[in-house]
């Protein structure tokens, strides 16, 4: 039986992108430049690899998306509703792109959304009140 583990990403820029879910995001990696990144986040793994490099490893052109788009969404799980404002303040502050604001949902999600470097989706939500 197939177990999903992994989201893969193939990224414009792998410095820029490792370093903003290392350094913003806070996911953990030993990436030291290699052409792959491995990064961690509880059990959870995201690997990143440069889109021109997988180009040239499967000897073939791919259409991406440009700007912010919705073909993604990695969703990060904080422990309560104002984490949930504490955490958008604070990854806008690092760079992230504003999305959508820290908004209660109806089904009971305080959810928000901002966009990495290369413009995919990142939720920030609880559905933990306090």
């Amino acid at each position: 039986m197939l177990k999903l583990n992994t989201v893969g990403l193939f990224v414009n820029d792998m410095e820029t992108m490792v370093s903003f879910y290392r350094d913003v995001m806070g996911m953990q990696t030993d990436w030291a430049g290699a052409a792959n990144a491995e990064l961690h986040s509880g059990e959870v793994q995201l690997i990143m690899f440069s889109r021109k490099d997988f180009e040239a490893m499967t000897s073939r052109k791919y259409t991406y998306p440009s700007g912010v788009n919705g073909t993604v969404e990695l969703a990060f799980d904080v422990a309560n509703f104002s984490e949930v404002d504490a955490e958008y303040e604070r990854v806008l502050n690092a760079g992230a792109t504003p999305i959508f604001p820290p908004t209660d949902e109806p089904w009971g999600q305080r959810t928000s959304y901002v966009a990495d470097p290369d413009g995919n989706l990142i939720e920030i939500s609880s559905f933990v009140k306090e």
